[in-house]
């Protein structure tokens, strides 16, 4: 079959002149408004009006006037056609300011550590920005599902996405309660995990998740068995702290059970490092400014995030040099 590589007419094309010759009632006015010459501008009509199949103006030597085709495709033609540069103007402010609503696909875990801070600073910053935040354990396709971005660990993040890093790159911790500690044997190898109550996640695809291990450098996973199986990291946390079982979860997901005591890091020494918390998009071409603008707010505050850390690694040090 043999294709047309030429784009056929609209019924939009024309609709400007026309609405331009009828508000002046002159083809030279018109003209002169649009920035064309007067031949082009009847020329525009005569095909509008051969495409139609009735004459819209009755022209004389002396004035132009609109025939009854013509009153009535005006008084249709004209409210749609200022609705269109209406919207044209909406759809141009938001590609020319960060503005409108951005819709970001995130797992729940992420909310409470990651986005309440950030989103709390960035809706100070640009007030003219809706942020719509939709929590979701399973990986989204974010053009399908009308998403703007979204926050995944960097393992799940596709590779045709293009990916920004919020957090530098994290290790995944065991961790139980003390009350379970007591109560069985704390595990010191890997080998010592069947003996013990695993919580396990169920990933979107239905799987369960092997718990991940680096041994000295080689990386290991293991099946491991246990009470309870969730499908998002936080509820195995909980439960964990309750004293059901040992959970294997993002380090900075604990750090405030471990700092108050409701939790004890075991295995320590296998604790493998993944490559962190991303935010990704499709690509930069069809990226509008309320993106861009939350983009360059996240990787402003990485760094300073980074930067608070190198400082803070600085003075741990000398403070160490100073007691030594």
């Amino acid at each position: 079959m043999k294709q047309n590589f030429t784009v056929r007419q609209g019924a939009l094309d024309g609709v400007e002149v026309f609405l331009s010759v009828a508000e002046h009632r002159s083809f030279r006015r018109a003209a002169a408004q649009l920035g064309v010459t007067p031949s082009a501008v009847s020329q525009t009509v005569r095909v509008l009006e051969e495409r139609i199949g009735a004459a819209l103006f009755t022209r004389t030597t002396r004035s132009v006037g609109l025939t009854e085709a013509g009153e009535r495709f005006l008084t249709r033609v004209k409210p749609a056609f200022e609705e269109l540069v209406a919207a044209s103007e909406v759809a141009r402010g938001l590609g020319q300011r960060p503005a409108g609503l951005l819709r970001l696909s995130v797992p729940r875990a992420v909310v409470p550590l990651l986005l309440e801070p950030l989103i709390a600073s960035f809706c100070n910053a640009y007030p003219e920005v809706e942020v719509e935040i939709s929590t979701s354990r399973e990986l989204v396709d974010l053009a399908a599902e009308g998403f703007d971005a979204g926050i995944r660990l960097g393992q799940y993040v596709d590779a045709d996405m293009v990916a920004v890093p919020m957090t530098p790159p994290l290790r995944f911790v065991v961790v139980g309660s003390p009350a379970y500690l007591m109560r069985r044997n704390r595990p010191e190898h890997l080998d010592d995990l069947r003996q013990h109550a695993c919580l396990r996640w169920r990933r979107s695809s239905g799987a369960l998740a092997l718990w991940s291990f680096n041994d000295n450098g080689q990386p290991i996973e293991i099946a491991v068995s246990g009470p309870l199986i969730a499908s998002d990291f936080s509820t195995m946390l909980g439960a964990a702290i309750e004293g059901v079982g040992l959970a294997q979860v993002p380090e900075p997901m604990a750090v405030e059970g471990l700092k108050t005591g409701k939790l004890v890091q075991v295995l320590h020494p296998y604790a493998p490092v993944i490559p962190g918390v991303f935010l990704y998009y499709p690509g930069r071409r069809q990226m509008l400014p309320k993106l861009r603008a939350f983009i360059d707010h996240v990787k402003s505050r990485a760094a300073d995030s980074q930067s608070a850390g190198a400082k803070h690694a600085k003075q741990v040090t000398s403070t160490k040099k100073a007691d030594g």
